[in-house]
């Protein structure tokens, strides 16, 4: 059973920067890191979890939430606000007789399917462009 860590993401600037995303906690099984902008509202964060469904299968789900925080001044008060944000989810489905090497390749595959060199899918979520 893994225990929660440290994990390091990295962005797709032109000079990739590694992000450090640190345990916050885990509740109901769900694993939470954080990457802290120094406002509660503005971490962004990476949850999972997996369960064996009532079929017996083996779900997991990754999701990633990063957001956009701006200062609001009503009044004379600022006030940090998160004025949109990035929402992404990752979900895993898998029989329990499946073998281990048929889940790494799965995953291996999905982890693949996001590079920059596959532009159907690349430039259709970077973009917004629809697929034709």
């Amino acid at each position: 059973m893994p225990q929660l860590a440290n994990i390091v993401l990295q962005d797709s600037a032109a000079t990739p920067v590694d992000h450090t995303y640190t345990p916050r906690d885990i509740v109901d099984g769900v694993a939470t890191v954080i990457e802290g902008s120094g406002v509660p509202i503005g971490d962004n964060s990476v949850s999972w979890s997996l369960r064996k469904t009532p079929s017996g299968r083996y779900k997991g789900i990754i999701r990633a939430r990063f957001p956009i925080v701006q200062t609001q001044t009503i009044n004379g008060v600022s006030t940090p606000v998160v004025v949109r944000q990035a929402n992404c989810e990752l979900t895993v489905n898998f029989d329990a007789t499946s073998t281990e090497q048929e889940r790494k390749d799965a995953c291996r595959l999905m982890q693949t399917i996001l590079r920059s060199s596959n532009p159907a899918v690349w430039d259709c979520f970077t973009k917004l462009q629809g697929v034709y």
